[in-house]
């Protein structure tokens, strides 16, 4: 098991990837702190079979990333347990409706902005703070393709994956002398609720470039950030893993 008795943060594990990379580190031995914007008892009721399943801890946490003051309480309740923080994966992030850039509001790329890239800068700040005082620990970031290509996606969206992209690279340099690796994984399209935000032909278009012909499975983009969090990658810092299908653009 690649994250025996590791202790792991993951935002957004509630849909999607962010519960795809839930099950995935449970499978492989870590106690993980999921994070979550709403309580849902279906939730829940999930982190305890799949905890039981794997014998691990999974504790849920909810609270709105954009609330600095609940954020901020999270943490503190995370590290009054005295544990390690081994892994950091900012996974929670929205995109918005799709619009293109002459229709869209400042308020609107603001928004975006706050979610996708300055409310994970702080949450990765506090945590930050507690691996360099261990001396160690991974943080992965999910980006995306867009931020790579500038598609398919609206301008708010690559921007703050960009911003994520540019990030990640900077706090590699900076954060490596604590033994701390940050990397990030850029998923292609994947089959995720998100993608209903897609119209149609931008889907197909995007499709058309994959060397693949298909959408990723959440699970296949989950084992690219298994590895970027494991010791498998224990040399890789600053990096960004594609994990696209093969696009040809």
């Amino acid at each position: 098991m690649l994250l025996k008795n590791k202790n792991v943060i993951i935002t957004g594990s509630n849909r999607g990837i962010g519960k795809a990379i839930l099950t995935n580190f449970a499978e492989n031995g870590a106690n993980i702190w999921a994070c979550v914007r709403s309580e849902s008892e279906d939730f829940f009721s999930f982190c305890k079979e799949i905890g039981a399943k794997y014998e691990v801890n999974i504790s849920p946490l909810c609270f709105d990333l954009t609330d600095q003051e609940a954020m901020k309480k999270a943490i503190k309740n995370i590290t009054a347990e005295k544990k390690t923080i081994d892994v950091l994966v900012n996974n929670a992030g929205i995109v918005p409706v799709s619009r293109l850039f002459q229709m869209s509001s400042i308020e609107e790329m603001k928004r975006v902005f706050e979610v996708n890239f300055f409310s994970q800068m702080l949450l990765t700040q506090y945590v930050s703070r507690v691996m360099a005082r261990q001396k160690k620990g991974s943080i992965v970031n999910m980006v995306s393709i867009a931020a790579l290509d500038g598609e398919p996606a609206q301008v708010e969206y690559v921007a703050s994956k960009a911003a994520l992209v540019g990030a990640t690279k900077k706090l590699a340099s900076e954060l490596g002398m604590y033994g701390i690796r940050v990397n990030a994984v850029a998923p292609g399209v994947t089959a995720t609720d998100m993608i209903k935000e897609m119209k149609e032909e931008l889907l197909q278009k995007t499709l058309d470039s994959v060397i693949l012909k298909r959408l990723a499975k959440p699970e296949e983009i989950a084992n690219g950030v298994l590895f970027l969090a494991s010791d498998l990658s224990s040399y890789m810092t600053g990096q960004i893993l594609r994990v696209d299908g093969g696009v040809v653009r």
